[in-house]
């Protein structure tokens, strides 16, 4: 039987990092074996990957040499940045290079750099339809990693195109809350405009297909979504998983600015882009393609089956 090539996944404990990860682990005859890298082989989160199979290993984003290490031997590295852990689009750009280095260094054959368009070819900077931050960006999170695109040129690298996850609803409080009527609403600055969203495990469970597809994707851009769907319709879902009303209300992007948690702006503006780019966004976010490389795309409505439980209703 020929050696499994290995997969060297960065982030292995993050979102998308331990979807990949556990698809590499559940596809007997995929032909890959996972390396999970992770700055704390000893967290939990790191050894229950080791349960499943999973070859541990320490490498940093911040420490080119590690990524060196953990990259060696390997025939595919999936590279991602996490922008929430220090709200810095510099830093993100110095990591997703020394990534790419580390790559360029241990000759990885197919490189999956996880990124996002560069709002400013779509709103330049002298455009005041929404505000500029931090001096030179629209939306921060997103153009960091379009510019760190050229980071990867001269690599055999796929550009995966993410979209929003579902798992926000959980955990940074997007989800459905109750006015002073009692009612539950979702606020969101997508006015009708569809807005492209999926699971954070089916975006490691596209990664996984497109590795095994070998060559076929190298040197392109390719978007991932599980759904489509308008901030009436994510209402609509969440109405019938919860089993009672959740109201939709369009606020102005500049309200949700102003609401003053960290990156509020930041996600004003995301939400700002997506909405008035919306025929954009979603086409580069193929539904088709993506249940190509992951047959088991979740819906939406299926997402919530699993998870309505775990969705905090303030």
């Amino acid at each position: 039987m020929a050696a499994r090539r290995i997969i060297a996944v960065v982030g292995a404990t993050g979102q998308q990092g331990s979807g990949l990860v556990k698809a590499i682990l559940a596809d007997a005859s995929g032909g890959f074996a996972a390396r999970a890298i992770t700055r704390d082989p000893g967290s939990d989160k790191a050894k229950a990957l080791a349960r499943l199979g999973a070859e541990v290993v320490a490498g940093d984003v911040d420490d080119e040499e590690s990524l060196k290490k953990a990259f060696a031997g390997a025939y595919g590295a999936y590279c991602v940045t996490f922008f929430w852990a220090h709200l810095s689009p510099e830093k993100e750009m110095a990591q997703a290079a020394a990534m790419a280095r580390a790559a360029r260094a241990a000759g990885v054959e197919h490189v999956i750099w996880s990124t996002l368009e560069d709002s400013r070819q779509w709103i330049p900077l002298s455009d005041n339809r929404m505000p500029t931050l931090m001096g030179r960006y629209k939306v921060p999170h997103f153009d960091g990693k379009g510019e760190a695109d050229a980071a990867f040129a001269g690599l055999p690298t796929t550009y995966l195109l993410a979209s929003f996850y579902w798992e926000n609803f959980i955990f940074v409080g997007m989800g459905p809350r109750k006015g002073p009527d009692g009612v539950l609403g979702l606020a969101l600055p997508l006015g009708d405009k569809k807005f492209p969203g999926i699971a954070s495990d089916d975006i490691g469970a596209c990664a996984h297909g497109i590795f095994k597809a070998g060559d076929a994707y190298i040197g392109t851009r390719v978007g991932i979504a599980g759904e489509h769907l308008t901030g009436a319709e994510m209402a609509g879902a969440f109405t019938k998983a919860l089993g009672q009303t959740v109201r939709y209300t369009a606020v102005d992007p500049a309200v949700y600015r102003g609401l003053g948690f960290p990156g509020a702006e930041d996600l004003g503006n995301m939400f700002q882009f997506n909405r008035d780019f919306a025929d954009d966004f979603c086409a580069a976010r193929s539904l088709a393609f993506s249940r190509r490389m992951n047959p088991g795309l979740k819906t939406f409505s299926a997402w919530l089956a699993e998870n309505k439980g775990r969705i905090p209703l303030e």
